[in-house]
């Protein structure tokens, strides 16, 4: 299973970006997608997750409201449209799949990852 995330640049505080990732290989026809992002010197933390048939979704209290995950498993892809960017939301952002549907927060729950797509947000 191969994870490509897309989509990161450098945008001003307020504005808007999408990210963008499309799963190739031995796809899951159940896997659950997250988002997750390092900022420097940080630990990796959870962003957002979705369950395989977009039903249940869940976002990191710091970015709920503002970015929004979605998938489409015709294409093998899940997106993470990032609006009212903040400062504190520079970091790479990574995207990842676990083979149980359920939705979890945790690093070590997911089974592949991608190689991250940096954001910065100047202010």
């Amino acid at each position: 299973v191969q994870l490509q995330a897309s989509g990161g640049g450098l945008v001003q505080a307020g504005g808007s970006l999408r990210l963008s990732c499309v799963v190739s290989g031995r796809t899951l026809s159940t896997n659950t997608m997250g988002w997750f992002r390092q900022a420097p010197g940080k630990e990796r933390e959870f962003v957002a997750a979705i369950t395989w048939s977009s039903e249940t979704t869940y976002y990191t209290d710091s970015v709920r409201g503002r970015f929004t995950i979605s998938r489409d498993n015709v294409k093998n892809t899940v997106d993470l449209q990032m609006n009212s960017l903040k400062p504190e939301d520079t970091a790479v952002y990574l995207c990842a799949t676990k083979y149980l549907p359920t939705l979890s927060t945790r690093v070590d729950a997911y089974d592949y990852w991608g190689q991250g797509t940096l954001v910065t947000v100047s202010s």
